[in-house]
């Protein structure tokens, strides 16, 4: 192997070689520890120490890095306490996700580490919110994040060069091209000669780099950290090199040929240097037997640390407690000056305020700069906060969902607007696995709101109609809000924002333009998980949220013999059980609208919530009423019969009189 270390000094040489032996010998000892049952699982780096050392060390301490499983050399560098991670390993409470998450799931804000997830894809995303937080705040800095080859396959690699290359975003993506993902092999993955091809693809600068070469990484990557700090701009980073272990030990090396078993040994990143070192008079025998030592009783000691700690307890308030970040509601009261308005006015109205109030707020969509969205909420938004702050994505969902994510990550609020809610199934991954698991795994936030254009009833069909609120309220982590009203759509909204959890707050499309209400001019706030009860009755509840409340409202005027409670919920999740409960205590009788078809919906646990909770009081089974158990079709004949408004009535009859 060919060193080059000119403009290097000697200092820095041998802070490498230590810095390669340091995980080397921790990995050694790991496996042991493996083959004695004391960790359960381990995902084996040896062979590709240089390429997380050189980068790590080509970074400074302020810089976000995002690594994978064979990235232990990114930790280790960064000086974290070999206890800490030694407990994270073992599941203990010293670790970083308090024994929720394994390995190197998990992240550190004061280490600047971000942690990945199973999933891959979406962490390269997440790195282009965080550079790009950092554009917009005009630090000169680099955000450094890993893949592997296999990764490369899968589209929230495709969408978040786009977007880096799009945006100029100040990223480093670093690829390690190891020859296999788990058993199969790169000729297997993909068709082009390298993967630095895909980066040129995307219009960035892509470079090969010998991944075992430790002064070429180190080099190469300091050159580029320090062009790109001056000048911001994505690279791809393409790094040769070998993965010596299984893709975690269970899986073993069976599959791959002995051959280039050796010939790859022959290229160990850490024993070439050492032999480089020796050759030029810059670490002696002694000098390495010294360092050695210094290592392992730095292992044992913190082994025993880790070893000494007894297994996490479990709480069941703390594991409940902690799937949220904790919010202090701010209950600002509305003024008393007011505007007959449309609710999609009240949304563009609390979204513009709430733009004004936060100056760390991004809004992300497509088509919501100049055009002001499909739905023209954003108008005039570019005129009053420039394309900075509102911006324009290429058709990602998936990359936009995940760079929100590394927006709030890096200190930003983003509000991303779902150009249509059918569209979240392409965001879905970022949005259930990362962001809605972030602080319960690792204590990190996820100040992310992403507004949801849904529902029928306008002749959308099947793809731009659905209301698929029940995909997440089942998902902890998740804050669904869904307004029925201007005056709540601008209240809530403005507490979603404030909050610090992720939000999905629903907007129904039908009622953008046909539903007016007086709402304050001025900025107020609405707390979440309080249904409003609209009417009172002493006969049956009614409980709805969204059109439905529209469509009962309709029904009790048109037949204003029946005496109903009528609540409407506001919110999903958090959802108001009180206030149902007490309403059903009082009627007996309870009758649940939902637009949503009805098998899986939230119609379906309350339902099931009130004969947990209040079966005694009862006078009749529970009811729920919802769309038919088709896709949302287009004819008006069709989608009149789909949705539930026009059973709705039959149904409440029956009840009553049961």
């Amino acid at each position: 192997m060919h060193y080059l270390s000119k403009g290097i000094s000697k200092e820095k040489l041998l802070e490498l070689y230590r810095a390669m032996l340091k995980p080397r010998m921790i990995e050694e000892k790991m496996l042991i520890l493996l083959r004695q049952g004391k960790i359960s699982k381990w995902f084996s780096g040896i062979g590709q120490e240089a390429i997380s050392i050189g980068v790590a060390s080509a970074l400074t301490k302020d810089e976000y890095i995002l690594p994978m499983h064979r990235n232990l050399g990114v930790f280790t560098t960064r000086g974290i306490p070999l206890f800490r991670l030694f407990a994270q390993w073992q599941g203990k409470s010293s670790g970083f996700t308090n024994g929720r998450d394994r390995s190197f799931h998990f992240g550190t804000q004061e280490y600047k580490i971000v942690g990945m997830i199973s999933h891959l894809g979406p962490q390269l995303g997440v790195a282009d919110g965080i550079a790009l937080a950092d554009l917009l705040k005009k630090r000169q800095k680099v955000t450094a994040v890993f893949t592997g080859e296999g990764a490369t396959s899968e589209g929230d690699f495709h969408e978040a060069l786009n977007v880096a290359a799009v945006w100029g975003l100040p990223v480093l993506f670093c690829v390690e091209n190891n020859g296999y993902g788990l058993s199969t092999p790169i000729s297997e993955q993909f068709r082009c000669e390298h993967i630095a091809d895909k980066g040129k693809g995307y219009g960035m600068e892509a470079y090969i780099i010998n991944g075992n070469n430790i002064l070429e990484v180190y080099s190469k990557v300091n050159e580029l950290c320090e062009s790109i700090r001056k000048k911001p701009r994505p690279v791809l980073l393409e790094f040769k090199t070998f993965r010596m272990r299984g893709h975690e030990e269970a899986s073993g090396t069976k599959y791959v040929p002995k051959k280039l078993l050796e010939e790859w040994a022959a290229k160990d990143p850490l024993e070439n240097y050492v032999e480089y070192l020796h050759a030029q008079g810059l670490l002696s025998e002694e000098m390495e037997v010294e360092f050695k030592k210094e290592i392992i009783h730095e292992i044992d000691e913190n082994l025993q640390l880790a070893f000494a700690e007894g297994q996490v307890q479990f709480n069941e308030s703390k594991e409940l407690k902690d799937v949220y970040k904790e919010f202090d509601y701010q209950d600002i009261k509305p003024n008393n000056e007011t505007r007959n308005i449309r609710l999609v006015d009240a949304i563009s109205e609390s979204l513009k305020q709430s733009m004004e109030k936060h100056e760390n707020l991004v809004i992300l969509g497509q088509d919501i700069a100049d055009y002001g969205g499909v739905f023209k909420i954003t108008e005039g938004f570019v005129e009053a906060f420039g394309t900075d702050r509102v911006r324009n994505t290429p058709i990602c969902e998936s990359a936009i969902v995940s760079a929100a994510m590394g927006l709030s990550i890096n200190g930003m609020k983003c509000v991303m607007e779902m150009q249509f809610a059918d569209f979240v199934s392409s965001g879905f991954n970022p949005l259930v696995n990362y962001l809605a698991k972030v602080h319960y795994r690792w204590n990190e936030k996820a100040d992310v709101v992403v507004r949801m254009p849904c529902g029928g009833g306008v002749g959308a069909g099947p793809f731009h109609s659905q209301t698929n609120e029940a995909w997440f309220t089942k998902t902890p982590g998740l804050k669904v809000v869904y307004p029925a009203f201007p005056y709540d759509a601008k209240g809530l909204l403005a507490t979603a924002i404030n909050d610090p959890n992720p939000v999905l707050f629903f907007e129904h499309k039908a009622l953008y333009r046909s539903i007016y209400q007086e709402v304050p001019s001025a900025y107020y706030t609405l707390p979440f998980g309080e249904a409003a009860l609209l009417k009172e009755g002493e006969e049956v509840s009614i409980v709805t949220y969204g059109a439905g409340v529209h469509w009962a409202l309709e029904c009790l005027e048109q037949n204003p013999e029946i005496q109903a409670d009528l609540l409407d919920l506001r919110t999903l999740q958090p959802l108001d059980t009180f206030a149902i409960f007490e309403s059903v205590k009082k009627t007996g009788k309870l009758i649940i609208l939902q637009e949503d078809s009805l098998f899986g919906g939230i119609a379906s646990d309350i339902s099931a919530l009130v004969m947990e909770e209040c079966f005694e009081f009862l006078d009749a089974p529970v009811k729920r009423v919802g769309s038919l158990e088709t896709p949302v079709p287009f004819a008006k004949s069709l989608e009149n019969n789909y949705l539930p408004k026009e059973r709705f009535l039959k149904s409440l009859l029956e009840l009553i009189k049961y």
